[in-house]
């Protein structure tokens, strides 16, 4: 059964790390692309950023780059998102999750999310 579970969410103050982690189940990670989205109360869902499978490529929303960075460990089939200079604005539960395509169909698979919250 495909899985993703996501941890590493914590408490932090302003201008401090967490680094994110998201182990995936009954697939390789590195096949697909994979996605960081994040939800914070009261506003929409954004997109984080994502790591390409086929040459490892990535993309940042202008909120956070510079300060996060994604990465994937094949052998632990486990794509991380390093969050740095964290911001209270960086408040948010965060998602990751992939598509993959099965007999022309798009299957959508998340995580049940980890919640981040940056306060003093």
């Amino acid at each position: 059964q495909v899985q993703l579970v996501e941890s590493g969410g914590g408490l932090v103050q302003p201008g401090g790390s967490l680094r994110l982690s998201c182990a995936a189940s009954a697939f390789t990670l590195a096949n697909y692309e994979i996605r960081w989205s994040r939800q914070a109360p009261g506003k929409e869902r954004e997109g984080v950023s994502c790591i390409s499978s086929r040459d490892g490529s990535t993309y940042y929303a202008d909120s956070v780059k510079g300060r996060f960075t994604i990465s994937r460990d094949n052998a632990k089939n486990t794509v991380y998102l390093q969050m740095n200079s964290l911001k209270p604005e960086d408040t948010a539960v965060y998602y990751c999750h992939t598509s993959m395509r099965r007999l022309g169909k798009v299957y959508d698979y998340w995580g049940q999310g980890t919640q981040v919250t940056v306060s003093s």
